[in-house]
């Protein structure tokens, strides 16, 4: 994966006021086309878990089970939700999705907005979506104060690089690492294991 930013100071300070904050659904400045951007919410759960299948598809990833599928709406639905989502809509038809949450920037002491998952079906690409969910995403970082955007992309999905980059983004000069659930055991036992 090539880890991506958009510093704070690349994102202008305008913020809508706090009526804004409480809308669940909105129009983009493609709403001529009819791109609408929508919270995760009952109504609108089985076009995001939908969604999130044609992402594992495409990245040949293994879906989410029954019981993943359950998490995410308990999670999406919380009260304090650990994960923001939204479903995106054109013509009134479910073509995306984004899920984003906030980790923190040590060296500037405010949140950073993290972008896990932007995605597009194949037949809404090239159509402008995207960049409107893109743009919704850095809006939703200025209102939020947050000091950067970032996103990790699978180094073989050169689409997606190639609309980062044209978006603005910039690739870190850092590698992404992860243990796997089922390893956690094993990797406590190799860290006590004498260097």
């Amino acid at each position: 994966m090539e880890a991506y930013t958009i510093l704070r100071s690349e994102l202008d300070d305008d913020s809508p006021d706090d009526s804004e904050r409480d809308r669940m659904t909105r129009s983009c400045g493609a709403a001529d086309r009819g791109v609408k951007i929508e919270r995760v919410n009952r109504a609108n759960m089985k076009d995001f878990l939908v969604l999130i299948e044609g992402l594992a598809r495409y990245e040949k990833a293994v879906p989410p089970d029954d019981k993943a599928k359950r998490r995410l709406e308990i999670d999406a639905l919380s009260k304090n939700p650990p994960y923001h989502a939204f479903v995106v809509y054109l013509g009134g038809r479910p073509v995306g999705y984004i899920i984003h949450y906030y980790t923190y920037s040590t060296y500037d002491g405010r949140r950073i907005f993290f972008l896990e998952d932007l995605f597009v079906v194949d037949d809404a690409r090239k159509k402008g979506v995207g960049k409107e969910m893109f743009n919704f995403c850095l809006e939703e970082a200025k209102r939020e104060g947050c000091c950067e955007l970032q996103w990790a992309v699978l180094s073989w999905n050169e689409d997606a690089i190639g609309f980062y980059e044209r978006m603005g983004g910039r690739r870190q000069d850092l590698h992404i690492y992860s243990i796997d659930e089922k390893d956690f055991g094993e990797s406590q036992q190799n860290s006590a294991k004498p260097s």
